[in-house]
């Protein structure tokens, strides 16, 4: 099962670089999202489900900005609105996510065989993120400073969905390229989503991802876009945009998987492009060939490459008009292209580092303490340091949208998924990682 959220790590990394005071914050977040992976093997993620799959389309429920998921049911088909935002928010966009898949796709629900779709809201306090962990939807509320509701623009809601879709299908690895395809296969049928519940055809769509997701004082209209990777946001506190348009700009990088939420601008942009040339709604023109691409057989690591020459097969009558999307950013179809990654150096002397990458938005943090100073934290952390086996830590593959830690612990160096920290692990997260601060 996969575990996919939100806010992607580079963004992260220029809040935290701007504002270091706001330390309780990201800590309890990134507390959260540890605890998240931990829940990933207990019975809550197979029994629950099991439990709570009542035969409807889908169910809302509240977690009451606690950590037990499901939480309380407090909406299904039917109901009427509740008056609280986040579950009719959901209830909405999770309803208007199946239609598409099914009217437009054929597909009954994420697994093509009418699963229910089990969302909660309300997730812990202040939580920047949404994922969907293999068996559910989950959505925090935002910090109120940066980020608003998780269920506030619908394309969250259809992205998160999309992964689950991703998941049954093609099972696209979440690293490298086939991470950033996984990721921008998730935009997609997004955009798709939104497009279509406004009336658009592909030329009039604003091809954002996340409109509305910032508060205000944020200078940034959106977490990506399509059109234009690389100008969604021009903000002091966030940085630039850093998605690349073009492989020109391809990112090379062991951060966030690989670059995922950063190098999935460019099939992104392909699909943009291939969409408004062959005109009309973007769910049924180039949406349906993606669709086709994405269920017909896909190798799991496909790169970009061997992405586009799946479209272009696909394409029919538009073969042409796909081919020359993908040559436009770069990507010649069926060539192998690079993916690879560079290693960070490692730290010298009694000095123990942590980066945290990953989530919905691509944010970035990390943090360092040296042991031999008189730091308050450097004692506590000598002691788990010198506990702690990195060789004994379990593995697991990167998975969407959810955060990987790179520990580096006085030279000994490992890079551990969400799902897999231990609690000496997740407390020395919590230590060193730098806090984030009122904008």
């Amino acid at each position: 099962m996969s575990w996919l959220c939100f806010v992607p790590p580079y963004l992260l990394r220029q809040i935290a670089r701007h504002s270091p005071e706001v330390a309780e914050w990201v800590e309890q977040t990134l507390a959260h999202d540890a605890l998240l992976r931990l829940e990933r093997g207990a019975p809550t993620t197979v029994a629950t489900v099991v439990a709570a799959a009542t035969g409807d389309d889908w169910v809302v429920h509240t977690a009451r900005s606690g950590s037990r998921l499901p939480g309380d049911a407090v909406r299904r088909p039917g109901d009427a609105p509740t008056g609280d935002l986040a579950v009719d928010e959901a209830a909405d966009g999770v309803a208007a996510s199946l239609a598409l898949f099914r009217e437009v796709y054929d597909r009954d629900s994420y697994d093509d065989a009418g699963a229910t779709v089990l969302a909660t809201v309300h997730y812990q306090r202040n939580y920047d993120n949404a994922f969907w962990n293999g068996a559910q939807l989950v959505f925090g509320d935002g910090d109120g400073k940066t980020f608003d509701r998780f269920t506030k623009p619908v394309d969250v809601l259809g992205h998160e969905l999309t992964h689950a879709v991703t998941e049954h299908t093609a099972g696209l690895v979440y690293e490298g390229q086939s991470g950033a395809l996984n990721e921008s296969v998730s935009d997609v049928f997004a955009s798709c989503l939104k497009q279509r519940l406004l009336g658009q055809d592909a030329a009039a769509g604003d091809w954002l991802i996340g409109a509305g997701l910032f508060l205000p004082g944020v200078q940034g209209r959106a977490l990506r876009d399509m059109a234009h990777p690389g100008t969604a946001y021009d903000d002091p506190v966030l940085g630039k945009d850093p998605q690349p348009a073009h492989m020109d700009g391809y990112v090379d990088t062991t951060d966030d998987n690989g670059g995922v939420h950063l190098n999935s601008g460019i099939p992104n942009r392909a699909f943009q492009l291939a969409a408004v040339a062959i005109g009309g709604s973007a769910a049924e023109g180039a949406g349906q060939i993606w669709y086709a691409a994405l269920t017909g057989g896909l190798s799991a690591r496909s790169d970009f490459a061997g992405f586009a020459a799946a479209t272009i097969a696909a394409a029919g009558t538009h073969a042409d008009r796909v081919e020359e999307a993908w040559r436009t950013v770069g990507v010649t179809p069926g060539a192998s292209s690079a993916d690879s990654g560079q290693q960070a150096p490692a730290e010298s002397g009694r000095t123990v580092r942590v980066r945290r990458t990953g989530g919905f938005a691509g944010l970035t943090t990390d943090g360092r303490v040296d042991l031999d100073t008189d730091d308050r934290r450097a004692p506590e952390l000598a002691s788990l340091v010198d506990r702690i086996d990195l060789r004994l830590v379990a593995g697991g593959d990167p998975q969407p949208d959810r955060y990987v830690y790179a520990f580096d612990l006085c030279g000994d160096r490992a890079t551990v998924p969400e799902q897999q920290l231990t609690s000496d692990l997740r407390r020395v997260a919590e230590l060193v990682l730098p806090t984030l601060s009122d904008r």
